[in-house]
């Protein structure tokens, strides 16, 4: 039979052991929590750059791309005469390569500024208005499929600017607009159609000055290429 001695003994070491154990687990539960602060500290973080990169959570900057500015109804609906009427060129040229490249930093020699067609980078610019320019690469990809891109020196007065936000808002689909700080007309478009296969033709609408009438321009060369990619996604 053990000795009071040694029950005490006994007493004192379950009780130590179930203290450790208590401890542990405090422990554990407090390493825990870090990870899990540490984890959604690393989101916000994330959500923040994100934010910042895009302009914003709600659509692209007011101060880039205001609201409420005011569009021209349409007048004439000839390509042609609408870009003559506006003082814009088009033109046009087959395209050249319509190959993938899998590093989105890779730099890649246009013809055009902006550009129409050619290599591009894998993922595609999604549809949308920006206040600040998607890669080249990811936007000629985007052309690839039928969209349009419309892009505007960010030099433009506020007015113009939002005018060509609200142009935009009448009619989003598969259209891109964007800045384009290092170009050599106020406003152009760009487009990539199907034919001749395999590779296609870039298509370019280019207005070295702003005026009302490059909406009339903007509204044919839309009709006139969207959904018609080498690539047609909807």
């Amino acid at each position: 039979m053990a000795s009071r001695k040694e029950q005490k003994e006994a007493l004192r070491r379950e009780r130590q052991e179930r203290e450790r154990q208590a401890h542990e687990q405090q422990r554990r539960k407090r390493l825990v929590g870090l990870a899990v602060a540490g984890a959604l500290a690393s989101v916000a973080v994330i959500v923040l750059v994100v934010l910042l990169l895009s302009g914003g959570g709600d659509g692209p900057s007011a101060k880039v791309l205001p609201d409420g500015g005011e569009v021209p109804a349409a007048k004439i609906t000839d390509p042609k005469r609408a870009a003559d009427a506006a003082g814009c060129r088009l033109t046009s040229e087959r395209a050249r390569s319509r190959d993938h490249s899998q590093d989105p930093d890779e730099r890649i020699r246009y013809r055009t500024n902006p550009p129409t067609d050619g290599k591009h980078y894998e993922v595609p610019t999604e549809d949308g208005a920006y206040d600040r320019a998607p890669p080249d690469s990811s936007l000629v990809h985007t052309l690839e499929h039928g969209r349009i891109a419309i892009w505007f020196k960010p030099t433009l007065p506020k007015s113009a600017r939002a005018a060509l936000k609200g142009f935009f808002d009448e009619d989003s689909y598969q259209i891109v607009l964007t800045p384009r700080r290092e170009m050599p007309y106020d406003v152009a478009a760009s487009a990539w159609g199907r034919d001749p296969d395999p590779l296609g033709t870039g298509f370019l609408l280019a207005c070295p000055r702003y005026n009302e009438k490059v909406f009339d321009a903007l509204r044919t060369f839309r009709d006139e290429h969207r959904s018609n990619g080498p690539e047609p996604v909807p």
